[in-house]
């Protein structure tokens, strides 16, 4: 089968782009031959798959890169027809038969006062998503949470929504057996946008939890030192700010935190099971349904510190080993494979 990815930034440098980056690499390995088209590479371009580098467009304003971007696209499809190709995209374009919704949709801000909707901005980025999803013949959420979004803001579309196909979760480091000493452990925070991400209800969190376990250490891995300092101005001691990193920290983590504000998913969460670290997260994560009992806590994040903080202590004092996560991207690829194979007839007529 020929299959086109669309994808702004290739490669793994965040939740959505190694979600494409793994996906591309499997279908590949599975016989498929695979293009990506994208502004640029951000890794040595695999060998098998040929990547196609349109330039790169503006960042901010977001709408406008986003626009700027499919209009290279579509450019590019009209000097390079491929009409025996499937088309899969991860972006806001137009020329897709596939397409996949990585973050909750733009159409909440439906829900907020008319004056923070009336912008050109607002206007420029609802039109790109409903011509998104107007245009594709299928579309496939993230998440469970995401599906429901899109369900209840675009109806007249539910009927091209599949199942959600959840990321996988490459094999890594795991986190040996071992008990917590009482007074410390190691919480971690990983996640680049760290307010939508709750990192300051986190140092909240962690800073009651020191009072009875004062060698506690507080490890953030995302955004850049200097941006988050400020929420550690009253701590002397006991964090580290590691900004981003390549590096998977989970193995030396006891229990991950992340009280998200909004999270389509939450990668990082399905990333620390696997290596066998309990996780405490809130319950607006699409990863939320994947937690049982077993690896962790679910919490409202309308619950206070102290509930928190008595969730984590919970998990740095138990003694039975976290079940170890798995989803390979082997199966996203299968599961991909087959909506592909199902809808693949049509775009011929």
């Amino acid at each position: 089968m020929k299959i086109i990815h669309i994808v702004r930034r290739y490669g793994p440098v965040g939740g959505m782009e190694r979600y494409v980056w793994e996906l591309t690499l499997q279908l590949r390995d599975m016989g498929h031959a695979v293009t990506v088209l994208c502004q640029r590479c951000h890794m040595e371009k695999p060998a098998g798959i040929e990547v196609v580098e349109l330039g790169e467009v503006a960042i901010r304003p977001r709408w406008i890169g986003s626009l700027r971007f499919s209009r290279r696209v579509s450019s590019w499809f009209t000097h390079h027809p491929r009409p025996d190709v499937l088309v899969h995209s991860n972006e806001r374009v137009n020329v897709q038969h596939v397409t996949t919704i990585h973050g909750p949709p733009f159409a909440s801000v439906r829900e907020k006062p008319w004056w923070k909707r009336a912008s050109i901005r607002v206007v420029m980025q609802s039109f790109l998503e409903r011509r998104e999803l107007r245009n594709a013949r299928v579309i496939i959420p993230n998440s469970q949470i995401i599906k429901q979004q899109l369900t209840h803001y675009y109806p007249e579309y539910a009927d091209k929504l599949t199942d959600p196909i959840l990321p996988g979760v490459a094999a890594g480091a795991v986190r040996e057996p071992r008990l917590v000493p009482k007074d410390g452990g190691v919480i971690g925070f990983v996640g680049h946008e760290w307010k939508r991400k709750g990192l300051p209800f986190a140092v909240e969190i962690v800073q009651q939890l020191r009072r009875t376990r004062p060698h506690l250490k507080f490890i953030v891995i995302g955004p850049e030192a200097a941006a988050i300092q400020h929420l550690f101005a009253d701590w002397e001691d006991g964090y580290a700010l590691l900004g981003w990193s390549r590096q998977a920290h989970y193995a030396e983590f006891d229990v991950l935190l992340h009280p998200a504000l909004a999270e389509p998913y939450g990668m990082v969460i399905s990333e620390a099971m696997a290596a066998r670290v309990p996780v405490v997260i809130s319950d607006v994560c699409g990863a939320a349904p994947q937690v049982t009992g077993d690896a962790g806590a679910v919490l409202s994040l309308d619950a206070g510190v102290e509930v928190w903080a008595s969730a984590l202590e919970q998990q740095l004092a138990r003694i039975n080993a976290v079940p170890k996560f798995v989803r390979s991207w082997r199966e996203v690829a299968g599961e991909y494979e087959i909506i592909y194979r199902n809808y693949f007839g049509e775009i011929k007529r």
